[in-house]
């Protein structure tokens, strides 16, 4: 059989732009793989009908997904629009080997789209008035939920490194909901330890930061008061480019520290929890 090679329209529009992300979720991480499965099946004479069919039929499936996701999405703000694009063309490996960020950053840790409308919406459903966000980076989630807010709501935004602090603050003053944030600079175990008793507590919070003190911001938002009664806490990359299901041993550091959360929060019986599987997985937690 001579194997056909899926069409470019199934693929992301981003792995066929220059400078594009490289893939960090289970599913762009699938479609790369299957990508290059279809390229060597390409090249091979006698493959099976029934096997070319099945792995050209899972990467239709599987490659479509993310662009119709998008599509389906209510369209970000400019001002989102702005911070994704920028943080896309900026030199984060310069930035770093100049000494002006603390650690180095890439353009794949922004939230993007479809999570920042879905943390948008779960402000509106939560009711929720007061965030806060446990890792800004450059400020695209901050945002997002910032647009959801009540005109006397607020958002207090953690963030350790200082150029990306600045980077996002100048994005926000473009943006009619940018007074709605507050950055909070430092290490965000330090931070948190500086709003215990933050009256009145936050009704949302939101964590995307070092992933090996997962556990220490869950314990410390439940052991104070930071957390209201009937708040809601949302948590990033849960599902770490699928390694939190693979053998442990091919877990990075951060990969065995996302999978001890999960296990962690899974065995609480103060919270019940939902583990989505948007984007690098999004855990919704509420207390019990």
């Amino acid at each position: 059989m001579t194997f056909s090679v899926t069409p470019d329209s199934i693929r992301s529009t981003a792995a066929n732009t220059p400078n594009a992300p490289r893939p960090v979720t289970p599913l762009g991480i699938a479609v790369e793989h299957l990508e290059a499965a279809v390229a060597l099946l390409a090249q091979t004479p006698d493959v099976p009908d029934d096997l070319a069919m099945h792995l050209q039929k899972a990467l239709v499936l599987m490659a479509g997904l993310d662009p119709y996701l998008e599509q389906s999405t209510t369209p970000e703000s400019p001002e989102l629009t702005e911070i994704a694009e920028r943080t896309h063309r900026e030199a984060w490996q310069s930035r770093f080997n100049q000494g002006k960020t603390v650690r180095p950053l890439e353009q794949e840790m922004l939230s993007g789209h479809v999570e920042g409308q879905t943390l948008k919406l779960f402000v509106h459903m939560t009711g929720a008035r007061r965030i806060l966000d446990i890792g800004m980076f450059t400020g695209y989630s901050a945002l997002a939920m910032a647009e959801a807010l009540p005109a006397d709501g607020y958002l207090v935004a953690c963030e350790v490194d200082p150029y990306t602090a600045e980077f996002a603050q100048s994005l926000f003053q473009r943006s009619p909901h940018g007074s709605k944030i507050q950055i909070e600079l430092g290490a965000a175990l330090e931070t948190l330890e500086k709003l215990t008793n933050h009256e009145p507590p936050f009704d949302f919070v939101f964590i995307d930061a070092d992933k090996q003190e997962y556990i220490q911001y869950y314990q410390k938002l439940l052991d104070s008061n930071l957390l209201a009664e009937n708040g809601y806490i949302c948590v990033d990359n849960t599902l770490f480019q699928g390694q939190v299901y693979s053998p442990e041993a091919e877990r990075s550091t951060n990969g065995q520290a996302i999978a001890q959360f999960n296990q962690f929060v899974a065995a609480d019986p103060r919270t019940e929890q939902v583990l989505l599987p948007l984007r690098d997985g999004l855990t919704l937690i509420r207390r019990v």
